[in-house]
Order: structure tokens, then C-alpha cells, then sequence
């Protein structure tokens, strides 16, 4: 049963580009107040992020006010609707969204950070260097691989990916502690790729506690299922990642 809440459109607030009062009013209105260093950090890692883009594709969005909605407020939805405390694991994290974001923002949480590709490791870690953050770690793996070594280790898991979400439960999912959430972080039509997953969902060890629809500033929707573990996971699970492609649950 997807329990639902309704969307804040926060219409008063839409614009084209969204300014820094506008980004700390929403933090704000969803209990989180942000100090003078924790801005400046998100100021630091978007001027950096601009910056390394020029070596490296990185991401097409470099505007610092575009940052602020489509990269950091996106990353901090799942904040919202669930107290961040204890580790999460964010799998595939490119350019460390949502990971190193709500490591600034929520300074007491231990960050992993997987991602396959080197070049972004070797950004992330001088990210972290430049912002002086304690207690978050770049893992050069794929999440499958992680996962394998690493079952029932963690409070929370996200992915801020587009792959097919029974994928990418399996490859996530063995992570997750018992009582702990995979958050899966989806767009438009996540209400429906959720209820589409139900049998991988349940295969993992998982029940659908909750689904949130949130907007960013320019009105694009976001839909964020919060997947509570109640069984632990079958050790036949996850499959080698060619199989899951193949023959997802």
C-alpha cells in the first residue's frame, strides 16, 4: 500500500532561476537551517564543480542557480520526509549528488560515495579535500560489486540514477540493514515504476513504507519512495549485473 502525500508546488516560489534566499526559505520551511559554512561550502563545491567541468563532463548544469535547485535542493529532497542519521551509501554517485551534498548539510552522517569511474573519484576526493568533510569515503567499484562484500551494512542506500528501479534494487538493496530504507529517488513517473517493482521490491527483503512527491523551483517533479527492510535478503541476491540486465526480478 503506497501511502501518498500530497506535492508542495510552492508556486510563490517558482522563477526561472532559483536565488540563494529562495533555496534557504525551502530548506527552512522543512526544518533545516543551514549556517554561514555550510552555504559557503555549497558555494565552494558549485564554483569547483564549474570549474573541473571544463576538464571533465561532469554534468550539463553549471549555473550556479540552476546548481542550487537542480543539484542540491534535488539532492536534499529525501531529507525531507526522513531524519538523516547513522551511514548512507549513494551508488553511482557521478558528481557526489546526492552524497556530498547532505554530508554538508547533515555534517553528523557517515557518506559513502561508490562510483566506477576514476575520473570522477579523483574529482570527489579533491571535492572533499577543498571542502574539508570528515567522515565520507570515495569507493572506486560498481554497485553490485560493493554490495556483494558489504550486505546488511547500512542505515540508508539511494541512487540518483535513471536505470530501470528492479535493477537497480538488486544491485543496491543487499546493502541495506534490516530496518534500515533504500530510497529510491525517482522523476514524473515514479509512483508508477515503484508499483511496477513490487515483486523485486518484496524479493529483497523490502515493504514500501511511504511515497513523496516534492517540485523543484522550476516545476519539475520528483517522486521519492522510501523502501524499509524487514526480511534480510536472499543470498542468492543480488545476480551477477549481466543478469540483472537481462532478466530483471
Amino acid at each position: 500500500m503506497l501511502k501518498m502525500y500530497p506535492a508542495d508546488m510552492r508556486k510563490d516560489l517558482y522563477n526561472s532561476a532559483m536565488t540563494k534566499e529562495q533555496f534557504l526559505e525551502i530548506l527552512a520551511q522543512n526544518g533545516l537551517e543551514l549556517s554561514r559554512k555550510q552555504m559557503d561550502q555549497l558555494c565552494t563545491y558549485a564554483s569547483f564543480l564549474k570549474e573541473y567541468n571544463e576538464k571533465i563532463n561532469l554534468t550539463a548544469i553549471t549555473d550556479f542557480n540552476e546548481v542550487l535547485d537542480k543539484h542540491f535542493l534535488d539532492s536534499l529532497l529525501l531529507s525531507f520526509d526522513k531524519k538523516m542519521e547513522g551511514t548512507i551509501v549513494d551508488v553511482g554517485t557521478g558528481a557526489g549528488f546526492p552524497g556530498v551534498v547532505l554530508k554538508i548539510c547533515y555534517p553528523d552522517l557517515k557518506v559513502i560515495l561508490i562510483e566506477p569511474l576514476m575520473k570522477r573519484c579523483i574529482f570527489l576526493n579533491e571535492l572533499i579535500s577543498k571542502l574539508d568533510l570528515k567522515d565520507i569515503e570515495v569507493i572506486n567499484a560498481r554497485g553490485e560489486d560493493y554490495s556483494l562484500a558489504h550486505r546488511e551494512a547500512y542505515d540508508f542506500v539511494t541512487a540518483r540514477a535513471v536505470s530501470n528501479l528492479n535493477a537497480l534494487i538488486e544491485v543496491c538493496g543487499a546493502m541495506v540493514k534490516k530496518d534500515g530504507y533504500f530510497i529510491a529517488l525517482r522523476g514524473l513517473n515514479g509512483e508508477t515504476e515503484i508499483e511496477n517493482a513490487h515483486n523485486a521490491i518484496k524479493q529483497m527483503g523490502f515493504e514500501c513504507e511511504n511515497v513523496v512527491k516534492h517540485s523543484l523551483n522550476d516545476g519539475s517533479l520528483r517522486v521519492i519512495g522510501y523502501l524499509r527492510k524487514v526480511a534480510l535478503t536472499p543470498k542468492k541476491l543480488p545476480r551477477k549485473y549481466s543478469i540483472i540486465k537481462q532478466r530483471p526480478l
